[in-house]
């Protein structure tokens, strides 16, 4: 007798999370044929070749005897008072060890704070193209994603006036990723106080996710939206993965600032979620002192001659050689978000395509909607690998497009 299948939460049906997902899943398959594949998919320093800074690595195993035990469930005192001070001195209000939260990595703590948030059918603000763990997580914590558009005709930047518009009466948070991913687009302060003024008018939580806040270009400039916001509640994400490029310790942080009177209920609730998963991961706990208030590490990568740099430059020159491709150049964060135009774009379907590059190029990129956007004719890659690395993914990124441009034009002469 066969057994009925177990059934599953049906909003599971409503996640996309292609990162790691089909086309991944085919390419592990690809890799046990034998195939060596050039995998684009993931922003993963330590998969590129990178290590996490020696002096990190060093705090941690000096006091591997001393994380044996369960800590308190918002994290060590040592690394929250590490990580309030390096808020204070950026000009965050009222930051304090007391409103941090340290977490199993920042996509933990995006979970646990829409599950404080939430009631069913509460909405929120997110951008599009979004990471798509901030959409995943609002469904999956019974809320309604209602996307405000980042267009490349715009440099990726949105528009307040369409944010504004956007809030309801079930309006809950307006959720800001800056640098951006999958753009790589940074935001300016101007931009930022608009927004701010929307959330204050509507008495909305301001989620920062600035993951990628030390990662940036030519001169462009990060501006924390903490201090911006004042005395309104803002909840600002940040970690060790990218920066530190400490993916795999799981180490992120999440700071709760504005009016605490006002935030109260909040950071209870944030609290007792915390606890009931016990404690974030101590051992990498021991780094973030160092990480915060040590040696900069990565400022000479994102330098001209620095990897990530010399990467980014191999992006930017690749597709402006290409008839093909259109690109807005990230001006922060870890990767290159190309448009495909002209012929090549006839008919075309990111998904397709990225499935073409996996089995007739053995390269893994990710489809542009899976980002949550509207149109399919965007990719994203990384830019950890060495730049030669991706000139040459570029190089059969453009053998692709250039058999679709010959396709169509045969099409339009028959």
């Amino acid at each position: 007798m066969s057994l009925p299948s177990l059934k599953t939460r049906a909003r599971l049906s409503e996640v996309r999370y292609e990162i790691r997902g089909e086309l991944a899943r085919r390419a592990r398959e690809l890799e046990a044929q034998g195939r060596h594949l050039i995998k684009l998919n993931i922003g993963n320093p330590g998969a590129f070749g990178f290590r996490a800074p020696e002096h990190l690595q060093r705090a941690i195993a000096d006091h591997i005897a001393q994380a044996d035990p369960y800590t308190h469930q918002q994290g060590l005192p040592a690394a929250r008072e590490a990580i309030a001070a390096f808020h204070k001195a950026r000009g965050t209000p009222n930051a304090s060890p007391e409103r941090v939260f340290v977490g199993n990595g920042v996509s933990e703590l995006i979970d646990l704070s829409l599950r404080a948030l939430l009631n069913p059918g509460d909405e929120v603000l997110l951008p599009s193209p979004d990471y798509p763990l901030w959409s995943a997580a609002t469904i999956l914590n019974d809320g309604r994603p209602v996307y405000y558009r980042c267009l490349p005709e715009h440099g990726f930047l949105p528009d307040p006036d369409e944010i504004a518009s956007l809030v309801s009466p079930r309006t809950r948070a307006i959720v800001l990723i800056n640098p951006n991913n999958p753009t790589g687009a940074v935001y300016p302060r101007a931009l930022l106080e608009r927004i701010v003024a929307i959330a204050a008018r509507h008495g909305l939580l301001l989620m920062a996710d600035e993951i990628y806040d030390g990662i940036l270009y030519d001169g462009a400039r990060f501006e924390p939206l903490a201090p911006l916001a004042g005395e309104l509640p803002c909840l600002s994400f940040g970690g060790l993965s990218k920066v530190h490029r400490a993916c795999g310790w799981r180490v992120g942080w999440a700071v709760l600032s504005g009016d605490p009177l006002a935030s109260g209920d909040f950071h209870h609730a944030m609290d007792l979620l915390g606890a009931l998963r016990l404690c974030a991961n101590v051992p990498g706990q021991f780094a973030i002192e160092q990480a915060l208030h040590g040696a900069d590490t990565i400022s000479a990568l994102t330098a001209p001659g620095g990897r990530l740099y010399e990467t980014r430059r191999a992006l930017v020159e690749c597709c402006a050689a290409s008839e093909h491709l259109s690109l807005v150049t990230p001006a922060g964060a870890l990767y290159g978000f190309p448009g495909v135009v002209g012929e090549a774009a006839h008919g075309f379907d990111d998904h397709a395509f990225a499935l073409e590059m996996l089995e007739t190029e053995d390269v893994l990129i990710v489809p542009g909607s899976s980002f949550n956007v509207p149109y399919r004719h965007h990719f994203r890659v990384t830019l950890l690998p060495e730049a030669e690395v991706l000139r040459e993914v570029f190089a059969r990124v453009e053998r692709v497009l250039e058999r679709r441009a010959q396709a169509h034009r045969a099409r339009a002469v028959a």
